[in-house]
């Protein structure tokens, strides 16, 4: 296994957040929930038109913790990330549990950063069909387009998120990453927690709110100054889990969080970017959270959220 790089540690949290991701209602009512924007392939977004301010918005705790709700009237929430001034192009390659994902960012000297281009594939590694091919051919081909987009061969890196590290399959897939010469970044579960942590949480909000990344493997939940737990994933139906047995342990985690820090909630991940794409408007980076209501899920994945 090779040793995370502060480089790697960084484009590892920029990858968690390329997209817009929503909630998982049912057991983290009552949040305002902004996440990153996307499209349903490749896509170049901008910046979003809402107001620059200091994120001043406190939001308002819930009073219906880990109860479902028809109804929900978000609070606004005003809030621009600052965009990096120059900058390089930084590239990171992802093999979650249920496909190839690539991103490059432009970042600067202060870390500032703005997606310049996503990309979401799918390899059905969750579902055990990925071959050493697969790996090979998707690599190469995610290898060649961020090169075509001015993307450096030495600042391009490879990602194996904690949930995907729990297939059967991966320690081959690994295996042929390493065959071909890339150095392949292995996270634990507590590591992506606060890798997302540091990704999507706003220095802002930092003493009155917490992040939540909903993979299909697992879901994290983290806050500061070192708040990291693991759950279920949007795929625990696969594990032959229950769903009642996976919210009884979803709220439990939940409400290890501190009351102080439930005012907002940043929430990404696979299957809140999907639903997220029902209500957004246009590219915004920060969408917030409307009611389960609101939500059509297509498919057992997407139905495991409220």
């Amino acid at each position: 296994m090779a040793r995370l790089t502060t480089f790697s540690r960084l484009l590892i949290t920029l990858l968690i957040v390329v997209a817009v991701f929503f909630a998982v209602k049912k057991f983290l009512p009552g949040c305002n929930i902004p996440g990153t924007g996307g499209s349903d392939q490749t896509e170049q977004p901008t910046t979003s038109n809402a107001p620059n301010t200091s994120g001043d918005n406190s939001g308002s705790t819930s009073t219906s913790w880990g109860k479902s709700s028809t109804s929900f009237t978000p609070d606004p929430f005003n809030y621009t990330a600052p965009a990096p001034v120059g900058g390089k192009l930084k590239g990171v390659v992802e093999l979650g549990a249920t496909g190839f994902n690539s991103f490059i960012v432009k970042i600067d000297s202060k870390k500032n950063w703005k997606l310049e281009k996503a990309e979401f594939g799918v390899s059905l590694v969750k579902e055990g069909l990925a071959t050493d091919e697969d790996v090979k051919s998707g690599l190469r081909r995610y290898i060649s387009d961020m090169v075509g987009f001015g993307v450096g061969a030495r600042d391009i890196h490879f990602v194996v998120s904690s949930g995907a590290q729990k297939e059967a399959i991966m320690p081959k897939i690994n295996a042929a990453l390493q065959t071909m010469g890339y150095v392949v970044n292995v996270v634990t579960p507590e590591q992506e927690a606060k890798l997302a942590l540091r990704s999507a949480l706003p220095p802002t909000f930092q003493n009155r709110s917490f992040v939540v990344d909903i993979g299909s493997g697992n879901t994290k939940i983290s806050w500061l100054p070192n708040g990291a737990l693991e759950a279920p994933g949007a795929k625990y139906y696969q594990n032959n889990l229950n769903a009642g047995a996976v919210f009884q342990e979803v709220k439990g985690k939940a409400g290890q969080i501190p009351s102080n820090l439930r005012s907002t909630c940043f929430i990404i991940g696979g299957v809140p970017y999907e639903l997220a794409k029902q209500t957004r408007n246009g590219k915004e980076r920060y969408t917030v959270l409307k009611a389960p209501a609101d939500y059509k899920a297509d498919g057992a994945k997407q139905g495991s959220w409220p």
